[in-house]
């Protein structure tokens, strides 16, 4: 009797949740997603440069600085966005400017 009571199959786990509980999880989960957008959220510049994108835009642009180099770097982006580029170093916004 003592085994029968401690058996996890003995109980049905359906009777264990409210049926309130996936009514309430669809809003919960809505009002999460756009919290996250609100919050991921970033007013774009007018400078051109590689898109925030919830911060792999920075990411991409430190690896190309450290791969490629400062020199070709600047030089790639140059001819990818223009003269006036916005891009990220080390996580800190940096404009470089060239003719």
């Amino acid at each position: 009797m003592i085994l029968e009571t401690l058996n996890p199959m003995h109980y049905n786990i359906t009777s264990l949740v409210p049926d309130t509980m996936p009514v309430a999880t669809v809003p919960i989960l809505i009002l999460m997603c756009f919290l996250f957008l609100i919050w991921n959220h970033e007013e774009t510049s007018s400078i051109p440069g590689p898109g925030y994108c919830m911060g792999i835009g920075p990411l991409i642009s430190h690896g190309r600085f450290l791969w490629m180099g400062v020199g070709n770097a600047c030089n790639y982006y140059n001819k990818t966005y223009g003269e006036f580029v916005r891009v990220w170093i080390s996580g800190e916004e940096t404009f470089i400017i060239s003719k």
